[in-house]
Formats: structure tokens, sequence, C-alpha cells
């Protein structure tokens, strides 16, 4: 049977499913990994695991090893180089005036190449820039434009709850999360207290609201009149955990009973 793990590619590349070999990596390991040119290395973020939900099409590739001392001081070695890197490239997109703002920046386990990391507010043309940045370090270059969420995964951080980001930590990708599953959820439709670091709404919004539309069904929605033993009352509050209801009668008395009370 085969195993595998969720592994993200270098420090802040794409997360994917892996397949494993003899040796099961723990959470937090680094491994080596096949890469779409040669090998490159990921850090571990799940349990072995004996299904996966990759993409349809997407080839699960393999770990061909865990990382060894030599390995593992290759990858620090290409974080401290990688920091004068940056430095250079934030001074070349001064130079050139590139309505652009570098994010983060890091090699390939070979080093054979820098992958860069901006967000800008449209497309930017920096084929120059990347003219100028391959003569001086003499390795491939490759910009990638990404959005606010995707620069809190690649800067990480703390949310709210007190826990690591989400999208730092173990988000394969960003589904979509829309207002209405903060209202199904009864929560303060108060920004500040539904947005994420990135500003947009938290990814955590859509973890239980599948469970929560299915507890909602059948429930009145509040304003509705439901009839009860002590006659009809206004629903002002619906409890889909504890399946009741919140409503308030004409003399201004406000009870809450399980639904099925109020059929």
């Amino acid at each position: 049977m085969p195993y595998f793990v969720l592994v993200r590619q270098r420090e802040s590349g794409k997360i994917s499913y892996y397949e494993v070999g003899e040796n099961k990596p723990a959470i937090g390991s680094y491994v080596i990994v096949e890469a779409d040119r040669g090998m490159d290395y990921g850090e571990v973020l799940s349990e072995v695991e004996t299904t996966v939900h990759q993409d349809a099409g997407e080839p699960i590739k393999k770990i061909v090893r865990l990382a060894n001392k030599e390995d593992l001081a290759t990858i620090k070695k290409n974080r401290e180089k990688v920091k004068d890197v940056f430095s250079v490239c934030v001074r070349k997109v001064q130079e050139r005036s590139l309505p652009m703002k570098l994010i983060e920046g890091e090699y390939s386990f070979d080093r054979s190449k820098i992958i860069l990391y901006f967000t800008a507010e449209g497309r930017i043309d920096f084929r120059d820039l990347v003219k100028d940045l391959a003569h001086i370090f003499r390795v491939r270059i490759e910009l990638k434009q990404i959005g606010v969420r995707d620069e809190a995964k690649l800067l990480g951080g703390f949310g709210p709850c007190g826990r690591q980001l989400c999208c730092a930590g173990f988000l394969k990708d960003f589904e979509p999360v829309t207002i209405r599953m903060a209202k199904e959820q009864s929560l303060p439709l108060n920004p500040a207290k539904i947005s994420g670091l990135c500003g947009r709404l938290m990814c955590c919004l859509g973890y239980e609201y599948k469970m929560y539309k299915e507890l909602l069904k059948g429930l009145p929605r509040e304003g509705s009149t439901v009839k009860t033993k002590e006659g009809p009352a206004k629903v002002i509050s619906v409890n889909p955990l504890k399946q009741s209801v919140t409503v308030e009668f004409e003399d201004g008395r406000q009870l809450e009973i399980p639904y099925e009370k109020s059929k």
C-alpha cells in the first residue's frame, strides 16, 4: 500500500502530496523530492496518509530521500545567500522605478534558479529586470506575481485565534470565502472580526460552513413567526448547533426553546 504526505516545496513553494518510500518522515522534517527540473527540497506538513486529494491530472511525485546533514547544510547556506540576493533585487527594482513590491526570494536546492515573489497593482514588464539579475547571478531568474493572500502565506504570522496562519501552515489552495459563510454561522459582520492579516475574509470561515448549512435545514429564519405552546412568537435568533431558537412573545418575554417545541 502506498503512503503519502503533504510537502511544501522549498520555503514558499507549492504544497502537494508526495509518495513516501520505506522511511516515513515526521512532520517538520526536510526531504529531497522530485521536481520539474531535477531535485528540490521541501518540508513535511502532514502525518502519513493512505489517500490523497490531488488536483486532477497532477501526477504524484516521490520523495527521493530524507534530507541528510549535507542537504540541511545546503538548505541553510541557500537561506543565508538569498538574503544578499534579495537586497540586490530590491535595489535593481528601485533603479528601474518599477511599481512592484518584492516580498520574498529563494534559491532552488541546486542553486540553479532564483525565485522572486512580488506584488503589484497591475501587470509589470520586468524583462529588463530579469536580464539584469541573470547577468549578475548567472542563474535562471523566475519572478512570480502574487496576491495579498499569497503574501500573507509567504510572510506568515498568527491569526486572532493565536495560532499560525492556516495558509502558512497547511492549506494547499485558497478556497473561495464569502460573507454568506459568516452570516450562516451567526458571526459578527464586522470586517475587523472576520478578516485575516491579508485583509480578506478568513479562510477558516469555510471550514464548518457545510455543517452549519446542513444543521440550518428545517430551522425557521430570524424574523419569522412560529407557533409554541404559549402562543405565536417571533424568532429573534437561531442556534443551529443546539437546534434551538430564541423567540419573543407579544408581551416582550424572550425564551430559548428546542425547535421541536416550536413546531
